[in-house]
């Protein structure tokens, strides 16, 4: 922890959205131009996500099937590489609540032990740089104002 015990050292709004929505520009243009899945918890996640302007694939976690069977899902609808740049399959984003965190660990040690290559950068940054304003992946869509200016500067979509 930094300044004021901010885990990113700043106390600015407009610093903390401006890093989360780099990150999320990065992450959308990686969905769009690479067809790099997301995988979210549930159905209002993946609303909220489209209306940061994600145009691919997000997948769904609780679709009534376990764990073990999303898993293997996905690694037979994607495989273990990105086909097109060999980076990270498939990116895991889950809440950065206590329910959150436990499944982000189940999730990527069952998919890294199929050997896919996983991507959670995107909830590392999230976590830090918006904690005072949300805990769940459900609430960017509140926050879409906010984090949209940012998130186009670091993606511009043609």
């Amino acid at each position: 922890m930094n300044v004021k015990g901010r885990p990113n050292g700043s106390n600015d709004p407009d610093k903390r959205f401006m890093i989360a929505g780099q990150s999320i520009g990065e992450e959308r243009r990686r969905n769009r131009e690479l067809s790099c899945p997301i995988l979210v918890e549930g159905k209002r996640d993946k609303i909220a996500l489209e209306s940061l302007g994600f145009v691919g694939k997000i997948e769904v976690l609780n679709r009534g099937w376990t764990i073990e069977r999303v898993v293997t899902y996905l690694y037979e609808t994607y495989g273990s590489r990105n086909l097109i740049d060999g980076g990270a399959v498939i990116s895991v984003l889950m809440d950065w609540d206590r329910t959150g965190g436990r499944l982000q660990r189940k999730i990527v040690e069952s998919l890294e032990s199929l050997d896919m290559k996983v991507s959670q950068d995107t909830r590392i940054i999230l976590m830090k740089a918006l904690k005072p304003e949300t805990r769940v992946v459900e609430s960017l869509k509140g926050l879409s104002d906010a984090l949209l200016p940012y998130i186009d500067e670091f993606d511009i979509q043609l």
